[in-house]
């Protein structure tokens, strides 16, 4: 499950108002490269909308099946909230229908991949 957490104002390509509403997935635990030390965190993407400014406001807290995925990409610079800056080669984007880790042992199984 993911939850709206936000909304953002965006114009289309006619320099039309539209809404993006903002997304959160589970908290996790990830492991620090630096310290070695786990620290939580969510993920987060965006995604369009054709809802108005008061329906995205009258969203935020719910929740929506799926999960935010990584997916690769092209490099792109990224500038942390300390100011640091830094290369990525992924980003994140909603899936509505992940793959249940069950599903994904069953088809690498079916596909002769070991488990």
């Amino acid at each position: 499950m993911v939850t709206i957490i936000g909304y953002s104002e965006h114009l289309n390509e006619d320099e039309e108002p539209f809404y993006a509403l903002r997304l959160q997935g589970a908290v996790e635990t990830v492991k620090s490269t630096e310290t070695g030390k786990y620290y939580a965190t969510a993920r987060e993407t965006t995604i369009p909308s054709t809802f108005d400014g008061a329906k995205c406001e009258a969203l935020i807290g719910k929740q929506l099946p799926g999960s935010i995925d990584r997916v690769p990409c092209e490099k792109y610079e990224y500038e942390l909230e300390n100011g640091e800056k830094i290369i990525l080669e992924h980003t994140w984007e909603y899936n509505p229908t992940p793959v249940s880790m069950e599903e994904e042992v069953f088809e690498n199984r079916e596909n002769g991949v070991p488990v």
